[in-house]
């Protein structure tokens, strides 16, 4: 275990200042799901983007790489993922995503708990991924917790925005948590709401009743923002029929803002879902009827609800949300290619690319900061070899708030210890 840290500290440094850096002649795309510039420029200055277009001045004195034609694009932001939380699924220690044991379930911040040691973080960086939604998960109530925005930087600083969002499941596993149904689980939203209010009134005199209370004191104060509108409720539901309930709940607390996660079937109900204006961090590509849940799920499901006006991006929650946040590019390509099969509905490859960088960002209410290279938002850029939307492309640099990533992963140095066989014993998988 010793010699795994060794290695793994070896792709991790200290914070280096912010860069000022220009890069010119690149097929630039910013995110936002207009088209690629040919001949673009983007000027990233203490860590923010300050321009990026056609015909950028480059102020005089400023580092410039010249990308030959390439694309550029910002930094992927992962949709949803539980990334720097869980290590090894069947080892307990390493997994921080749950606390099954605790009294505590609304009120858990998962931001201490993020290792930016863990090894999916820079295989996904060399990826292409830039920042990454963090969410826990359930165990013992329909509240998991507040997630976390990341940045996949090589240094021990990854908190973007902690507290960023309050997590919650419905539908089947929701149900469960809630005592066995879904009707169950909306009380029991109803009553966390109230009990909410109840603490914002009176925080001194609320009644918390140790482990027998049906909201702790610390949950009750966690609700409070949720209740009033000023952190996001993510809600992974995937059955028409669910997101029409969770519908009716927003008309009787409008002030919620209710992201949906998931939601396979949206594709029925797409029109409800746009007239609510609640965006979605969908799973791209589900078109099999893996519970109850998703008898209606379609490859088409994120082109009809973006058709239909639904601000849908991409997530991979239930599909290797520890590690795989690297595919939803391969998604996003997919569903591009989506267009060109008869009877199906997939995205435009603007639209594709803005799934997985700004519509993940507004989702959560960071559009502002990250996901697109408009001006003012963090300096997360990467140059990429090819179409970054292909899945043989790779990726030729990356910035993360205007400073220059390293690539190297732990595959990449076990790949060339052992590439070539040599004569004697092995050297040692985790020794320097």
């Amino acid at each position: 275990m010793k010699r795994l840290l060794l290695l793994s500290a070896a792709f991790l440094a200290a914070p280096a200042a912010a860069q000022s850096v220009a890069i010119t002649n690149a097929k630039l795309v910013i995110g936002d799901g207009s088209a690629p510039i040919d001949g673009g420029t983007v000027i990233v200055r203490d860590g923010r983007v300050v321009a990026a277009g056609r015909s950028v001045a480059v102020p005089a004195g400023t580092a410039t790489v010249d990308a030959g034609g390439r694309w550029v694009t910002p930094g992927i932001v992962a949709g949803f993922t539980r990334m720097g939380i869980v290590e090894v699924d069947g080892v307990d220690e390493t997994n921080d995503a749950d606390a099954r044991t605790s009294p505590f379930h609304a009120a858990i911040d998962i931001a201490p708990a993020v290792n930016p040691s863990t090894s999916s973080i820079p295989l996904n960086r060399a990826e292409g991924i830039t920042r990454a939604i963090v969410a826990p998960d359930i165990a013992g109530s329909i509240f998991a917790g507040m997630g976390a925005v990341i940045d996949l930087g090589a240094d021990r600083l990854p908190i973007t925005r902690a507290r960023a969002f309050q997590f919650m499941e419905y539908g089947e596993t929701g149900g469960r948590a809630a005592g066995g149904s879904r009707p169950a689980a909306l009380i029991a939203f109803r009553n966390a709401m109230t009990q909410a209010r109840d603490y914002a009134r009176d925080p001194a005199h609320y009644l918390d009743q140790g482990k027998n209370a049906l909201l702790t004191r610390a949950d009750a104060a966690a609700l409070v923002p949720v209740a009033e509108g000023r952190m996001p409720l993510l809600v992974h539901v995937e059955r028409a029929s669910d997101m029409l309930a969770l519908l009716d709940l927003k008309r009787d607390y409008p002030a919620l803002k209710l992201v949906f996660v998931g939601a396979g079937e949206g594709w029925m109900v797409a029109q409800q879902i746009a007239a609510a204006r609640i965006p979605v961090i969908a799973s791209a590509l589900s078109d099999l009827p893996a519970s109850f849940d998703q008898i209606g799920a379609t490859q088409s499901n994120v082109g009809r609800m973006k058709a239909a006006g639904v601000l849908v991006g991409i997530g991979t929650i239930n599909d290797d949300e520890a590690r795989q946040a690297r595919l939803e590019k391969q998604y996003a390509g997919n569903l591009v290619a989506l267009t060109k099969v008869p009877g199906a509905t997939g995205l435009d490859w603007n639209a594709a690319f803005a799934a997985i960088s700004s519509v993940p960002a507004e989702a959560i209410g960071m559009g502002d900061e990250i996901g697109s290279l408009r001006a003012g938002r963090r300096g997360d850029v990467v140059i990429w070899e090819g179409d970054p939307l292909e899945l043989g492309s790779a990726v030729a640099a990356v910035y993360i708030d205007g400073i220059k990533q390293p690539l190297r992963t732990r595959q990449d140095a076990l790949r060339e210890r052992y590439m070539v066989p040599q004569e004697g014993a092995l050297p040692k998988a985790y020794e320097r």
